[in-house]
């Protein structure tokens, strides 16, 4: 079984009209976001194995705001993350080396949403129904910035596809108390 996190950046500052938008960082609400949301993703113990990250500003941001990790995992920043659809994150992870058990992916969206819908196919890991179906209906309505989902693969990453994922939880920064403010 294969882990996978998805996580889009915090949110991103708009200060500077001139400012191109791969050179555009993160706000400081976004910076607070992500120094949360590296609480909680340290306190599920969510170590992967292996980072692809966007070369972008914020996505790069996003990710030193979330480390360092007990374990270092091997990161590799990839211009082809930047802005990329569904299909093209798809094609990075086919490309994951089969020995890969926890990947995280940190990117943009329309992307990363249509992708975390696509993997999901309204399949969830948890046995209550209800909350499988909140958590499901939660991503199908949007993947804010920050947001983190997690899945696990049953397959290689190279066989991953429509339906190929089991969401394990849906966390936004708004969901966690210090953000709720």
């Amino acid at each position: 079984m294969r882990q996978l996190l998805l996580l889009r950046h915090a949110k991103s500052a708009w200060d500077d009209p001139a400012l191109p938008d791969h050179a555009r960082g993160l706000s400081p609400k976004g910076r607070r976001a992500a120094a949360q949301m590296r609480a909680a993703i340290h306190s599920l113990g969510l170590v992967p194995d292996v980072v692809l990250v966007s070369t972008a500003r914020r996505t790069m941001q996003t990710l030193e705001a979330i480390e360092p990790w007990d374990e270092m995992p091997i990161i590799e920043p990839l211009d082809r993350l930047y802005l990329a659809s569904a299909a093209q994150l798809l094609g990075v992870l086919h490309g994951v080396a089969s020995t890969v058990r926890s990947l995280m992916l940190v990117g943009h969206n329309p992307g990363l949403h249509e992708l975390a819908i696509a993997l999901a196919r309204g399949h969830c890991v948890s046995s209550n129904r209800h909350e499988a179906e909140g958590m499901l209906r939660r991503l199908a309505e949007g993947f804010p910035a920050g947001a983190l989902a997690e899945f696990t693969i049953a397959s290689e990453w190279r066989d991953l596809g429509e339906g190929g994922g089991r969401l394990v939880r849906f966390l936004c920064p708004r969901d966690l108390p210090e953000m709720a403010s």
